[in-house]
């Protein structure tokens, strides 16, 4: 959109008067003590484009800009309407701010426009949860700074997905997280997952957006005990400028420091990408139809009953790891759009070959896994995702033990990614597993540490928890 110079718009408004005096001829003034006021003619007896352009010609001369050039009224008002509904505009000049902005739009600029595309395909979705659950939709901008909006995104700390979530608070959000299904890679689940942590947060936080971002970054207990410690230092600063006031004292890491002035940074980058230099190319809207299909089915059949291809159904699949549906329970698999009418037909028509996921081998004496793998023509990791129990074992396995040999149709479609239960914590990270029989009473006891507080650190929604799983009790 080409913005007009004040000179130029008040040239335009001045040959437009001009012309109109032509064309509509007023009255005489009348003497008056009152300022004069100019009426605008009625929208009808305006002048056209075609007499502007030529009245302008005659008081400018050449000078006039190119038709090209001209916008309309109703564009130039639009293009002043670009606003967000998160607070960019009191802190824009903050120093971080502005040097985020300089980095988004200067060297990482061609890196900022792939992400910003392939959240297109997302945004509508996003925008649209975030509506609904009363948050503002610009905190769209904060899964740009997480991930670029990648699916299948993994930090150092194994926090996975377009939100990053790490395995334990994930769970205490609700997601499913384990061998078969990861739901932090599954946009529509994992924003569902971002959209009530952020809740949380900013009712923690007394209702402070930018205080709950900073929390989403780097805990809620780092934060509460931030706010603590310094309570005298920022006595009179309050909502959103706590957050930047805190992170000028030498106490929060620098990722988490910085975390707001990127959010902020983004949003503005984000929300105006040409003043910014950087091209976007706009993705169709991820969509889809879901069928309802049995334990163990491999996405290939899915797909062929479907008349999909076997990419797209695994794309609208991120959250299924292994190329098939998990094993003990019926499952929604999602398909293009348009292809659910007549799946069922198609799918029970399907030769029972094609239905099946695994065969089961028996190992003989000196079988070991590697023999076994290889000779089914795969690797040990192939072989390794179908059947933890005996995957680390060395050397022989007992004979008769029952190996699962998936498919080439599930090989296909299955991913290779590290054990979703796998956490890297700070050396300052201290955590629990959690015990079969225990519950977070008795952990909080343990560690002298209250259940709000262990909730809090956790992103956990609920006290219930899971033998196995990870607590973090202190850092």
């Amino acid at each position: 959109m080409v913005r007009l110079q004040p000179l130029f718009v008040l040239s335009l408004a001045a040959a437009a008067a001009a012309c109109a005096a032509r064309t509509n001829p007023s009255p005489e003034p009348v003497p008056s003590h009152e300022p004069a006021v100019t009426v605008a003619p009625p929208r009808d007896s305006l002048p056209s484009y075609d007499e502007i352009t030529r009245q302008t010609v005659d008081v400018f001369g050449d000078s006039v800009v190119p038709e090209a050039l001209l916008v309309d009224a109703g564009e130039l008002e639009e293009a002043e309407e670009i606003s967000w509904d998160i607070d960019v505009r009191s802190y824009e000049t903050h120093a971080r701010v502005e040097h985020y902005v300089g980095i988004f739009s200067g060297d990482a600029r061609v890196r900022i426009g792939e992400r910003l595309s392939r959240g297109t395909a997302y945004e509508q979705m996003i925008r649209s949860k975030l509506r609904s659950a009363g948050l503002p939709e610009d905190i769209y901008y904060l899964a740009l700074i997480e991930s670029g909006y990648d699916p299948h995104a993994r930090s150092r700390a194994m926090a996975i997905g377009m939100w990053q979530f790490m395995t334990t608070t994930a769970k205490g959000l609700g997601m499913r997280v384990d061998w078969w299904v990861d739901e932090r890679r599954d946009p529509f689940r994992s924003t569902d997952g971002a959209i009530a942590f952020l809740r949380s947060l900013q009712r923690q936080f007394g209702g402070s957006l930018y205080l709950a971002a900073a929390a989403y970054n780097g805990g809620p207990g780092r934060i509460s005990r931030g706010l603590t410690r310094f309570a005298e230092d920022l006595d009179g600063t309050t909502g959103d400028d706590l957050a930047f006031a805190l992170s000028e004292r030498n106490y929060l890491p620098s990722e988490t420091r910085n975390y707001v002035p990127q959010l902020i940074a983004a949003a503005l980058v984000g929300k105006e990408p040409a003043r910014y230099g950087i091209e976007v190319l706009a993705l169709p809207p991820v969509e889809y139809d879901s069928v309802h299909v049995g334990e163990t089915t491999p996405l290939a059949a899915v797909a062929r009953a479907s008349g999909a291809t076997l990419d797209e159904v695994s794309e609208l699949n991120p959250h299924i790891l292994r190329g098939v549906t998990p094993p003990r329970q019926a499952f929604w698999v999602r398909i293009p759009v348009g292809r659910a009418e007549g799946f069922a037909e198609a799918f029970s028509a399907m030769d029972a070959q094609e239905l099946v996921a695994f065969t089961r081998v028996s190992t003989g004496r000196g079988d070991t896994f590697a023999t076994v793998a290889r000779d089914h023509r795969m690797t040990v990791e192939q072989l390794g995702w179908y059947n933890q129990r005996d995957r680390t074992r060395r050397g022989a396995l007992p004979v008769r033990t029952v190996i699962l040999v998936p498919t080439r149709d599930v090989l296909s479609a299955a991913r290779s990614i590290p054990d979703p239960a796998l956490e890297r914590y700070s050396s300052s990270a201290r955590t629990h597993t959690v015990r079969s029989g225990e519950t977070l009473s008795h952990i909080s006891r343990r560690y002298r540490v209250s259940v709000a507080q262990l909730m809090r650190q956790n992103g956990m929604r609920s006290t219930v928890i899971r033998p196995g799983q990870r607590i973090i009790v202190s850092r």
